[in-house]
């Protein structure tokens, strides 16, 4: 399993575009890759879940991932959830 914790950069946090763009991300890895926001967990691949999460910038958040491609995964979303403009 690889984890890695990312602070939202985005001046309008996780929206829909970028969550669209994360979810997208996510179901292109044979791993099964997971985001969490304080207590609560959910799958990456779900552009819903991912919304439900209500990440505004300056968010912490944990990417989880574990299978195969977890840790390509991992970095890809970090990478992502890191820039100022999705």
């Amino acid at each position: 399993m690889v984890h890695q914790k990312v602070i939202i950069q985005n001046d309008l946090g996780l929206h829909a575009r970028p969550a669209a763009r994360l979810a997208e991300i996510a179901r292109r890895f044979k791993a099964k890759i997971y985001l969490k926001k304080g207590s609560r967990q959910v799958e990456a691949e779900s552009i819903l879940d991912v919304l439900a999460l209500a990440c505004t910038k300056g968010s912490e958040v944990e990417i989880w991932a574990e299978g195969e491609e977890a840790e390509e995964a991992v970095l890809e979303i970090a990478r992502l959830l890191s820039q100022q403009i999705v």
